[in-house]
């Protein structure tokens, strides 16, 4: 194979990434798309523009021996429905991130992938981004000594818009935003650290969305939409706080990892403003990133070393392409995963593992706050 045809699964927030594989005279291009959508699929074909094959039937695209890899970016509930049915037809397939909404969906992927012969990729785009990329290199060096602690808080300062004015607002699609929101951060825990959380405990709430407003009510109609600070005039319209919202806005996790790390994961999406804070706590210092600002800082504490006389500041260099230039990067290791084998900085069982913490956490979270084990392995039983 020289070129890589690739089919695309649903064409919404997700559907940007497809313009990075879409180079005709290159490794890999867009040859189809299906979506229920009319109005996505004349979008999308007029921004790639060469002529696709176009349906609002995804199966169809598995037929076709002129698509080599599906990518499914179709919304989390259909992850697993979509996946499954790719591999199964003989196709390639990127996943975008969560894998699946349950345990049990991710374990059903993972077998049918190793049945299947071919490559699957989960979109974890963050082990992308050069930030995260430099504090695992930085950890690895030693240069804090042995890892000990991870803090992580996630302001969502857009996270009505993106999460509750849609599908996600409720439990049925997403399980819980520590899947779809926080599946990328507990991956970043997982990969950074190398190690695996095996047991949470989580407390979270919906303190700010949801209510009593009709499922039905969207914000063109509604007559509170000169003074509702949630109010949005397009894409995502649905009222913010609908009856149907059952997904927590309000999140605290604490981990046990491999080896004994103690791990904590924040999310709020209800703040004013949007950025990420890691901080890893090492023996002998720790890292900690400014994503507002592109920095990373590297302090170091008494080792009767050098070490002691020294901090660093690490100033990221701006890059090209959506999500902090990691789109471009991760579409093409999935061409290179398929055309060379070689293998992305990611694994579809670390997209189980961080699915399984978020629905520990979840669990954790909807009764109490009582302490969920996290297990490796498969929830599969063949009888």
């Amino acid at each position: 194979m020289k070129k890589v045809r690739i089919g695309v699964i649903g064409a919404g927030l997700r559907g940007g990434l497809a313009q990075y594989w879409h180079k005709p005279e290159g490794e890999s291009e867009v040859v189809a798309l299906a979506d229920l959508s009319q109005e996505r699929l004349d979008k999308f074909q007029e921004k790639i523009g060469s002529p696709l094959f176009l349906t609002k039937d995804y199966k169809e695209l598995l037929t076709r021996d002129d698509i080599d890899a599906i990518a499914v970016l179709s919304p989390d509930y259909l992850h697993e429905e979509h996946v499954i049915a790719a591999l199964e037809a003989g196709k390639h397939v990127y996943s975008e991130k969560p894998l699946a909404i349950t345990v049990e969906g991710c374990d059903r992927i993972i077998e049918a992938w190793e049945k299947s012969g071919k490559h699957l990729m989960v979109g974890f785009n963050m082990r992308y981004i050069s930030m995260y990329q430099t504090m695992k290199d930085i950890i690895d060096s030693g240069a804090i000594g042995e890892l000990k602690t991870i803090w992580v808080r996630h302001f969502v300062g857009f996270g009505g818009y993106f999460y509750y004015h849609d599908w996600h607002g409720n439990s049925k699609n997403t399980t819980s935003l520590l899947l779809q929101k926080g599946s990328h951060d507990l991956d970043v825990i997982h990969w950074i650290s190398g190690k695996y959380a095996t047991k949470v405990s989580a407390f979270g709430s919906l303190d700010y969305y949801g209510g009593d407003k009709p499922n039905t009510l969207t914000c063109p109609e509604c007559d509170l939409k000169n003074t509702c600070p949630e109010y949005v005039p397009h894409t995502f319209t649905e009222c913010a706080f609908r009856e149907e919202i059952d997904v927590e806005d309000n999140n605290m996790l604490i981990m046990e990892l491999e080896g004994g790390i103690k791990a904590s994961y924040l999310q709020c999406h209800f703040t004013p403003d949007y950025n990420r804070n890691y901080t890893f706590i090492g023996t002998e210092g720790r890292i900690e990133n400014d994503d507002v600002n592109d920095k990373i800082y590297l302090k170091t504490r008494k080792t009767n070393t050098v070490k002691e006389f020294s901090n660093v500041t690490y100033e990221m260099k701006p890059e090209e392409g959506s999500h902090g230039g990691a789109d471009p990067k991760i579409a093409q290791d999935f061409v290179e995963l398929i055309l060379r084998n070689k293998q992305p900085l990611t694994t579809p069982f670390a997209g189980r593992m961080s699915v399984a913490v978020g629905c520990a956490a979840t669990e954790s979270i909807r009764s109490g706050g009582k302490v969920v084990n996290i297990s490796q392995e498969s929830t599969i039983v063949h009888s």
